[in-house]
This record gives structure tokens, sequence and C-alpha cells, in this order.
């Protein structure tokens, strides 16, 4: 499973696992252990994981969340001690800890929230998505390294 694989409804509180797309829609899994299958519609707001990101105040003006997801597990392995009951002070200096550039005009509380509770999901339900992409991106580089070298050779 990958970040691209994994959806977020608007209104709803867990994630999705993207089964199939639909003529109308897309079929979603939750990834909790219920298991429930839904149709989302275009009636549905559905953000898929790999297309948001988060704003900074740098010159990209853009994290994606997959990078910040990564940081996160990287520095508290699982635990982050917050939920959404945390205060917004706590929440603010968390962010700002993983990701000093955050913009914080930009990035309100409730945006925090729901990666924390998205973090905390994912590494209930799919701890592997935090971890796996690094061998692939060692070895995505490696492939085009490669083939620019043979296509100079020849």
């Amino acid at each position: 499973m990958e970040f691209s694989d994994i959806a977020s409804v608007s209104g709803k509180g867990t994630l999705f696992n993207i089964i199939q797309p639909t003529r109308t829609g897309v079929i979603l899994e939750s990834l909790d252990e219920h298991k429930k299958k839904m149709v989302a519609t275009m009636h549905n707001k559905v953000s898929i994981l790999s297309e948001i990101s988060i704003y900074t105040t740098d010159a990209e003006g853009a994290v994606p969340l997959e990078d910040v997801m990564r940081k996160i597990h990287k520095e508290f392995n699982g635990d982050t001690d917050l939920d959404k009951n945390s205060s917004p002070e706590e929440l603010k200096a968390f962010l700002k800890f993983v990701l000093p550039e955050y913009d914080e005009a930009r990035v309100y509380v409730s945006d925090i929230k729901k990666v924390v509770s998205w973090y905390d999901q994912l590494v209930k339900q799919a701890p592997e998505v935090l971890e796996e992409k690094k061998e692939e991106k060692k070895k995505e580089t490696k492939k085009p390294a490669k083939k620019k070298e043979e296509a100079k050779g020849e």
C-alpha cells in the first residue's frame, strides 16, 4: 500500500483504502478493523493523501504530507502523545518541531489535528506506508541515472 492508495472523506473520521474507481465515483474500504466499504460519489469530498501538502514559508511554498508523515515517524516512531483533544499550543509546537518552516498563518489547528489523527491511524492500520518508500526511492533514483548514462554512451 502507498500514500496514493489512501484517501480521506470529508465528514468521516477514518482513512480509506481505495479499492477501485466506478463510473460515478470510487469504492473505498475503511482502514480500521471494521473494513466497511462505501462508494464515494462526486457529492463526497475525497482527498488522496499523496496529493495533500502542508503550507510552508520557504521558497517551495509547501511540503507533501507524505514527507511530513515520514518525518513524524522518524522522530516519534509511532507515539506522538497527542490526540484530537490536545491543546492548540501543544499541536502547534509539535508541528513546529517536525516542520519548522510551516506557515502558521495558513495551517490551522484543525489541520494539525487531522495530521496527528491520520498519523495515528496509519501507524495502527498501515505502518508499511511510513517506511516502505525509502527503498523504492533509492531504486527509482538509480534507474533514471543508468538510463541517462546509457543514452550518453550511445
